[in-house]
């Protein structure tokens, strides 16, 4: 009897380790047409994978922004344009030696008539010339004097960047150019910082936007903006 409950003992474990086996090839035969699917699915449909790899972006793009979001949306004196409480900003960074800034002009005017609970934030990025810093410098002092829109829309209208195109702009935005006034530490404390955050931002060039979460690099139509927009709206909800 002993050697008989041996050999029943044995069969029922062979049995179960037999179905233990069967259960464990099953679940890989089974993950494995699975994985044979999906990977079919993006062989078919590749924008998954692009979509994904945006979301992943837009997340770690989002992180940099909300860790210097004050810094980005806060303009300098009256650098903006639009409602000044405006519930979504749109950033601009920019160099006045840059065509598709300037061409970016009358489209950032459609954008402040088409959405005007927007504000548009000017930061300026002064990465293609010697000129461009001496003109953001200008810039800069502009806004602390209240002059900016003057200032910026009058030296884009001068043509090319000189000290004297600057020093024109400057003069019929009526801002204060003397030594007394121009020798400040804020002009360039503040071109470094919008410096620094164009380098956590990866932005390649100008134009470059920030808006909510995400950063669009190169001139913009008014629809993407107004995407990006609505993006940034949407956002603000669901986290609300």
């Amino acid at each position: 009897m002993p050697a008989l409950a041996g050999i029943v003992g044995v069969l029922l474990g062979a049995g179960a380790m037999m179905g233990r086996n069967g259960l464990a090839w099953r679940e890989t035969d089974t993950r494995g047409r699975t994985e044979g699917i999906v990977h079919a699915y993006l062989l078919d449909h590749p924008e998954v994978i692009q979509e994904a790899n945006q979301r992943l972006q837009d997340r770690e793009t989002g992180r940099l922004i909300a860790a210097s979001r004050p810094a980005i949306e806060t303009p300098v004196g009256d650098a903006f344009a639009g409602n000044p409480k405006g519930d979504v900003s749109v950033v601009e960074y920019y160099d006045y030696n840059c065509g598709f800034c300037r061409a970016s002009l009358p489209t950032i005017a459609q954008l402040v008539r088409a959405e005007p609970s927007v504000r548009v934030v000017y930061r300026e990025l002064p990465v293609l010339a010697q000129s461009s810093l001496v003109a953001a410098r200008a810039s800069l002092l502009a806004a602390g004097q209240g002059r900016f829109r003057r200032f910026h829309d009058g030296l884009y209208a001068a043509g090319p960047v000189t000290d004297a195109t600057i020093a024109a702009a400057s003069r019929l935005a009526g801002v204060d150019t003397s030594r007394a006034a121009a020798e400040r530490p804020g002009e360039d404390a503040a071109i470094r910082a919008n410096l620094d955050v164009a380098r956590h931002l990866g932005m390649a060039g100008t134009p470059a936007w920030v808006v909510g979460d995400r950063v669009l690099v190169g001139a913009q139509t008014l629809d993407q903006l107004r995407a990006a927009v609505a993006a940034a709206r949407a956002a603000r909800g669901a986290a609300a």
